[in-house]
């Protein structure tokens, strides 16, 4: 089964000593919602594999960010004809949407006062978030600036990279061993294996709740390579527990073809289930478990399951980044801040604009702690 990689309860250390997360609450947080993802809908608000191939080709479209937010301002043109009226409607809704999604640089004063008394812990996506969203997912690098800025944070606060990347890959672009990282969008966890240059952790934490599907996804991945190469620009990556078919270099002309033949070859795998990020079809187990669930899986192993306690910072880019931003808005528990040039439906409270507003917000948190603990003598 999917825990059986899990003791009786699992041990995390941190800088000031150990706490443990019981075989209970992981079983809690893991609950496998085993549906057919080649019939229909896959029970968590998305899509499923069955779904009309039209719908899938409309929503590969909506992934492009400028189309996908400016509905409102395509109707304009078609309406009036007229360029400046686009305009101002443009205008408008980029106002509208930042007036309900501020800018968390612009709002750095209220979110450092609603840590007060708390701890912050801070989750951050990487793909668009800590690096640029590049043709090649394997050139996707993280600046150096990036890199210290992150350090310096983890420094401070406990830090986790959540992505749909495969951990190990996640890992090789960030190179910090002090943080947590959750890879195939969260269905696969670690704890830091490293705290200081004197103090080590001998045991980090592994969590992998669908370990069962390793096989299951090899197998698709193979599929896939094979039925896809004839079409050009395609690029299938393989995730651990998790699977990217990348289409951001694929013609437009192309993307029926490609749907069809990802729908057909899952229709023989009705415990996958797809779901669509920033152009990339992602195909992942039908268990009840995404980055939200990364999410309070990592704060319950950190001791903080109570709103009281801590501040989660949630930052992401990706559609996929949802599941953390709604969990943090049901529980009235932390931010969710997106990072976006363009307006778009989302759970966050607040917004970015590009990942070098994410550097300069990880920045302003380090300086604001460091600054707070000298004065209060530490």
């Amino acid at each position: 089964m999917a825990n059986q990689n899990v003791a009786s309860s699992s041990e995390m250390k941190l800088g000031n000593g150990c706490v443990t997360i019981s075989m209970n609450k992981l079983q809690r947080l893991n609950e496998i919602h085993n549906i057919g993802g080649g019939g229909g809908g896959d029970g968590d608000g998305r899509t499923g594999t069955g779904t009309r191939m039209s719908s899938w080709v409309e929503s590969m479209r909506a992934s492009s960010p400028p189309r996908s937010n400016n509905k409102t301002i395509t109707t304009a043109a078609t309406n009036n004809n007229n360029p400046a009226s686009v305009s101002q409607t443009q205008n408008h809704n980029q106002n509208s949407w930042i007036a309900s999604h501020p800018s968390a640089l612009t709002m750095f004063e209220e979110i450092k006062n609603a840590s007060k008394g708390k701890q912050i812990v801070m989750f951050l996506d990487y793909d668009g978030t800590l690096s640029p969203i590049v043709e090649d997912p394997d050139r996707a690098f993280m600046s150096d600036k990036m890199r210290f800025a992150v350090k310096t944070v983890a420094r401070y606060f406990p830090t986790a990279i959540v992505s749909g990347r495969c951990r190990d890959k996640v890992y090789d672009f960030v190179k910090l061993p002090e943080l947590y990282y959750a890879g195939s969008h969260g269905m696969d966890i670690k704890g830091p294996t490293k705290i200081t240059k004197q103090k080590k952790i001998k045991n980090a934490v592994m969590y992998q709740p669908a370990a069962e599907f390793s096989p299951m996804i090899d197998e698709v991945y193979t599929i896939l390579v094979e039925e896809t190469k004839s079409i050009p620009g395609v690029r299938v990556e393989h995730n651990k527990f998790c699977l990217s078919v990348h289409f951001r270099c694929v013609d437009e002309n192309n993307w029926d073809a490609l749907a069809d033949q990802v729908k057909v070859v899952l229709t023989e795998y009705p415990k996958l289930k797809l779901t669509q990020g920033r152009k990339v079809l992602e195909i992942r187990p039908t268990i009840k478990w995404d980055k939200g669930k990364a999410l309070e899986f990592l704060l319950e192993s950190l001791g903080y399951p109570n709103a009281n306690q801590v501040l989660p910072l949630y930052i992401g880019d990706d559609q996929t980044d949802e599941d953390a931003f709604k969990v943090l808005r049901d529980r009235g528990q932390g931010f969710g801040i997106l990072v976006s040039k363009f307006p778009k439906e989302t759970n966050a409270t607040y917004s970015l604009q590009e990942p070098s507003e994410v550097k300069d917000f990880l920045r302003e948190l380090a300086k604001w702690k460091r600054v707070f603990m000298r004065r209060d003598g530490r």
